[in-house]
């Protein structure tokens, strides 16, 4: 499963992509796989009162990958509770981000998986 970034003609990155480049409004046409880089902790919080079917404590956090100079920031789980600000992450392949059975809506109907973020040392 890839972890795609999105690039517009004029090479403006971000993620999520979008249909139309939010900085300049061309069309997104080239995806970058951020599944193999690493990033940086910019913040991070831990929910203990998490929502249905969602692991407790749930510690998330904001990271920054930098790609080919451009910074592109993304939020997400994190493996472990031990995290800082400056940590080194890089994404790592969750089969089920959510028990599937617990949400409101139909398991069918949902993605349930998706990538967290495993500090590197």
């Amino acid at each position: 499963m890839s972890f795609d970034a999105h690039r517009c003609p004029n090479g403006h990155v971000t993620y999520p992509g979008h249909t139309l480049c939010p900085e300049c409004g061309e069309k997104q046409t080239e995806t970058i796989d951020l599944a193999d880089r690493t990033a940086e902790v910019v913040t991070w919080t831990t929910s203990m009162a998490t929502p249905p079917g969602v692991r407790e404590p749930n510690t998330l956090a904001i990271v920054e990958f930098d790609v080919d100079g451009q910074s592109v920031r993304a939020i997400g789980q994190v493996t472990t509770d031990d995290v800082e600000t400056g940590d080194d992450v890089e994404p790592v392949y969750a089969e089920e981000l959510r028990e599937p059975g617990e949400g409101i809506k139909e398991p069918e109907s949902q993605d349930w998986d998706g990538y967290r973020f495993q500090p590197t040392q």
